[in-house]
């Protein structure tokens, strides 16, 4: 760590070196593998093949380039100055601390807001297979199995996120696998298949540059997570090796898996089947003659939801924790328990979780729409205060002679980042749906910052007051 007098010890951490730090690169990779691979991809990737036909490669191209060059970001700093705060650190030091209050708390939002998505689809599963169990205490049972594995010392927890993530990658590959049989003819299917059968359904982009921009907002937000990495070094062994080990593996092991995925999926079906809007993964299995497909993918699914649920709540506890530390959240939630847990903290995401089974006992049905428009467009400005913060902390990093890892052509790729995320902000306001969420992600930013305002003011008065 930086020395306290240095441009970057401004930052430095000193309660949150009695966190445990037990998490090896193989427990990062998993965690950001297994808080990326979620029901985006299992659920989301035939909305967007449908809008942009076998294009869609290029829409999820774009934004592989995006999540590659800010993770970069993220491990150029994360390596300099590893921080259970992440990003919100860094905005705190690069921008103000205005911005590392706001990036926190919308980032601790986004997060609590998609523990309900996972908790409520994995139920509804679930309770699908056992109609006679209410669907609000299936999620009882799996926010307490999570509360416990959260507890534990955090190099158990990397351990179980490990083996829960690997399940699901497995599946991916198995995927893979079978696709590929298919497309060499090894299995046998009752329609044509390949290169010749994706064209001929209207070429390669059937709905054109329009469509490409519509499947590019259909899957952009489906590498969200991928982030955690960056959370979780500050607990590593090792933090500045094994942030630059596990950003790069698992940037590259999440592009291999979507990419080749849809790959086989724009190979086999035909871009606008409706099934593979209803369950692409399913689809092609069925097409191969799997046994039992729909069973076979459900339980993927409902492995992934949990296991970015798992990822999650620490996340959230590790945010609030940092926000905790620095001042701009509760000295409540400081606390470390005697195995290096913050305890209180991650039951104060446990808390949510069991707010989120209550909605499941009360809304069953429309709580996933509701909890799914309130998460908006939230990421897009988390990814761009990276960017920006990135941008201003690059220097007085170079300055204090820490970095141990360069974002590659700083500062052209930073600024080239940022005008994709303003880019697709632009494609936002011209649909209905996107630009709701973009309203609404702008809408909680400015309640927060507003928040912070007032929070700010109140203190300056009571100084006065005491100082009189």
């Amino acid at each position: 760590m930086p020395s306290a007098s240095s441009p970057v010890g401004e930052v430095a951490e000193p309660a949150s070196k009695n966190l445990s730090h037990g998490l090896k690169v193989r427990h990062l990779t998993m965690m950001g593998l297994g808080s990326a691979i979620g029901a985006g991809l299992f659920l989301g990737t035939g909305v967007g093949i449908n809008a942009a036909g076998p294009a869609v490669l290029v829409s999820y191209a774009i934004a592989g380039l995006l999540v590659i060059l800010l993770m970069r970001m993220l491990a150029e700093m994360a390596s300099a100055v590893p921080s259970s705060g992440a990003f919100s650190r860094y905005a705190d030091l690069a921008i103000g601390r205005w911005a590392g209050f706001t990036t926190g708390w919308l980032y601790w939002f986004m997060l609590i807001m998609v523990l309900g998505v996972e908790i409520t689809g994995a139920s509804r599963i679930v309770h699908g297979w056992v109609p006679g169990v209410p669907q609000w205490v299936v999620a009882l049972v799996f926010v307490a199995v999570f509360a416990v594995v959260n507890l534990s010392v955090v190099a158990r927890f990397g351990e179980f996120e490990f083996w829960f993530a690997a399940i699901k990658v497995a599946a991916i590959l198995a995927f893979l696998v079978v696709g590929v049989l298919v497309l060499t003819g090894v299995i046998t299917v009752d329609q044509e298949v390949g290169f010749t059968a994706m064209l001929s359904n209207g070429g390669f982009a059937p709905n054109g540059i329009a469509g490409i921009a519509a499947g590019l907002l259909a899957v952009v937000f489906a590498f969200g997570g991928i982030e955690i990495v960056t959370i979780a070094a500050a607990e590593s062994d090792d933090p500045a090796r094994s942030i630059a080990k596990a950003a790069a593996s698992t940037v590259w092991r999440i592009l291999f898996f979507y990419i080749g995925s849809v790959m086989v999926m724009v190979l086999i079906l035909p871009w606008d089947s409706a099934e593979l809007v209803a369950g692409p993964f399913v689809a092609v299995l069925a097409i191969a003659g799997i046994p039992g497909a729909v069973t076979v993918m459900e339980a993927v699914v409902v492995i992934a939801l949990l296991s970015a649920f798992n990822a999650n709540i620490y996340a959230t506890s590790r945010m609030v924790f940092s926000l905790s530390e620095r001042g701009d959240g509760s000295p409540f939630f400081t606390r470390v328990s005697a195995n290096g847990v913050p305890s209180r903290a991650v039951w104060t995401s446990v808390g949510f979780g069991l707010v989120s089974v209550g909605l499941n006992a009360w809304l069953p049905d429309q709580i996933l729409g509701i909890l799914l428009n309130a998460v908006g467009a939230t990421l897009l400005l988390v990814w761009a205060i990276i960017a920006v913060s990135e941008l201003r902390l690059r220097p007085r990093l170079e300055a204090d002679g820490t970095l141990s890892l360069r974002m590659w052509a700083y500062p052209f790729l930073t600024w080239f980042t940022l005008a994709l995320l303003a880019g697709i902000a632009v494609l936002m306001l011209f649909d209905d749906v996107a630009s709701r969420q973009l309203v609404s992600a702008v809408g909680v930013a400015a309640i927060i910052v507003l928040v912070y305002a007032v929070r700010t003011a109140l203190q300056r008065r009571r100084r006065r007051v005491e100082a009189d």
